[in-house]
């Protein structure tokens, strides 16, 4: 009798950590520690803009810095609904790289920020989930550039000469390739982002790869003449992860096509919907808005 009683109470008890982990308010984690842009003056950023929606909870962790010894950096993936990465450096210990790939192949929600596109060159399965990355000696060769063509996705794999770049921080248009998504859908089908660096020559294995929003980069501003995936999501075993190319500093956190499209990744990462408003002073197709 003990034995059932016991065992009814473990399900009852697996069924609310479930419930709690696919209702609002969701746990947020956000990674940093190490980066190559300012990750002391983002994360602060990126946590309020996660907690003023209402819908999440955040922490953070934190690695040792480069170099030093980061054996003990084993953070509890599993607990988080949504994990959210602001970092590019150290290889994480053996075990914590495991996790974090168990976490999301189980259906854990991942948000790659910016430059957290260039961490983990070598880390096979990390490139996969992230679908494309750059910078950090990745191979000109393996894998696709993703372009938009015609209409379409077009996968690239021509041996480049560049893996991860950008002109000068330049204004751009960002144009909506999936409207039908949650992140986008009800969002204006053009609409104007502050100078920002405009990633391009993102390379990877590109596999189970949607692009919601492209920008285009003029060879004449040190682009590739193409238009640039920076919105896009990946499928990676039961886990919903996202990329957002936008950001830097925390002044380009301050435009409200970041923030929106920030904060509506996040929670359709979490639970796989968004129930998130379009923003009243959301850009428009010429003129870019900012949040003080």
């Amino acid at each position: 009798m003990f034995c059932k009683q016991w065992m009814a109470a473990l399900g009852i008890w697996a069924l609310l950590a479930a419930y709690a982990l696919a209702a609002p308010p969701y746990k947020a984690l956000i990674v940093d520690g190490q980066n190559g842009h300012d990750w002391k003056g983002t994360t602060p950023v990126l946590k309020k803009l996660l907690e003023e929606t209402k819908l999440f909870t955040v922490d953070v962790a934190t690695t040792p810095p480069k170099g030093q010894d980061n054996s003990g950096f084993k953070p509890d993936f599993a607990a988080y609904a949504v994990v959210v990465s602001n970092y590019q450096g150290d290889m994480w210990p053996e075990a914590t790289q495991k996790a974090f790939v168990e976490y999301v192949k189980n259906g854990g929600g991942f948000v790659v920020f910016h430059f957290a596109c260039a961490a983990f060159p070598q880390w096979k399965e990390y490139n996969e989930i992230i679908g494309l990355g750059g910078w950090g000696g990745r191979s000109k060769t393996e894998g696709v550039y993703i372009r938009w063509k015609d209409g379409k996705i077009v996968r690239d794999s021509t041996p480049g000469t560049i893996v991860g770049g950008h002109g000068p921080s330049q204004p751009f248009q960002l144009v909506i390739r999936e409207p039908n998504h949650p992140i986008t859908q009800g969002l204006p089908e053009k609409f104007m982002h502050v100078s920002d660096e405009l990633y391009g020559w993102l390379r990877g294995p590109g596999n189970n790869l949607t692009v919601l929003a492209t920008a285009f980069a003029p060879t004449e501003l040190k682009g590739a003449g193409e238009h640039e995936p920076l919105l896009f999501t990946v499928g990676y075993g039961k886990g919903r992860v996202v990329q957002v190319a936008l950001g830097h500093t925390p002044k380009e956190l301050q435009s409200v096509a970041f923030i929106a499209l920030f904060q509506r990744a996040a929670e359709w990462a979490a639970c796989g919907k968004v129930t998130q408003p379009v923003p009243a002073d959301f850009p428009s197709p010429d003129k870019a808005s900012v949040r003080e």
